[in-house]
């Protein structure tokens, strides 16, 4: 044995640890701040500049000769609030982002699973899912138009030949349709970064802990429901927050394949027409600004619910 002796842990005082701990903070918020300032000045002041245009009658003509107006441009008689074509913009984007979330997390799961297991052509298969992602979504919506096409489209063609359909459907024209394509057009192109994102967390799962269960017998929708699905939880919830805010701003996507239909219009495809087709740049301004308030409130209430459920477990 050493005739060396071991020193005994070092005990700091509290008072010196609540001093360390606070000198941690100040160190990390100088780190953060310059890219807080970043952060601030390319996000904070045109936020502010859109909601200072939306206390105005501002035009897209000559935006020099705009007035005050105050809140008129939301609660007066003919404001957004008081709008019925901006509610139904509301309640399309909610349900938008509803369906294309829930259904992209379904099958992002599934695919993710698939993935997981050892294969000899995984990396193959995990580039060919990537494909969607990948394409920029104005060419896949465009993309989709045409394979759509009520008279020319390859979809319209190949359910005729299997004797499905009757007569081509107007896929993005017909208003009983419109919507639901739109979704699943969404949910083919953003399915593959849920996928991914799953993927990522299912392989930080200790294989242990499959093993264990393995030898236990236990079977495989138990190890899945009791074991995977608690492990993944958080990972997947961080994904679905971001789809969540990509749906509630969607545009691109909707605007490529219907334009301004009233049956698919979103809130951001509601602000462009504002500011653009109609010139009315206040008044779009206060569309942009709700919108932006919006998405804000349902993005805290959902984290707040995420971590209540996370605590909870």
């Amino acid at each position: 044995m050493s005739s060396e002796t071991l020193a005994p842990p070092l005990c700091l005082p509290p008072r010196t640890v609540s001093s360390l701990q606070r000198s941690r903070q100040r160190m990390a918020w100088l780190l953060v701040a310059p890219s807080l300032l970043v952060l601030l000045a390319i996000a904070g002041l045109p936020l502010l500049r859109t909601f200072w245009m939306s206390l105005s009658d501002a035009q897209l003509a000559d935006l020099s000769s705009r007035q005050f107006v105050g809140l008129a441009n939301y609660i007066g008689d003919s404001g957004v609030l008081n709008d019925p074509e901006w509610w139904g913009a509301v309640r399309n984007t909610l349900w938008f982002a509803l369906m294309s979330v829930g259904m992209e997390t379904v099958l992002g799961l599934g695919i993710a699973l698939m993935l997981n297991h050892p294969s000899r052509l995984k990396t193959l298969l995990r580039a060919a899912v990537l494909v969607p992602w990948a394409i920029p979504t104005v060419v896949s919506a465009k993309m989709w138009s045409w394979m759509l096409h009520d008279q020319f489209g390859v979809i319209n063609a190949m359910l005729l030949a299997l004797g499905l359909i009757g007569e081509p459907l107007a896929w993005t024209a017909d208003p009983d349709l419109a919507f639901v394509t739109i979704v699943l057009v969404d949910v083919w192109k953003t399915t593959p970064f849920m996928a991914l994102l799953i993927l990522a967390a299912l392989q930080m799962v200790p294989s242990d802990c499959y093993e264990a269960a393995r030898v236990d017998g236990v079977p495989t929708w138990s190890v899945f429901l009791n074991l995977t699905l608690p492990l993944i939880t958080p990972a997947v919830l961080v994904a679905m927050i971001f789809r969540t805010l990509d749906a509630l701003r969607v545009f691109d996507l909707i605007y490529v394949m219907t334009s301004n239909s009233r049956t698919t219009k979103s809130m951001s495809v509601y602000v462009r027409e504002q500011m653009i087709d109609f010139q009315l740049v206040g008044y779009g301004s206060a569309a942009a600004t709700l919108l932006f308030l919006l998405i804000a409130l349902i993005t805290l209430c959902y984290m707040a619910l995420a971590r209540r459920r996370m605590e909870g477990h």
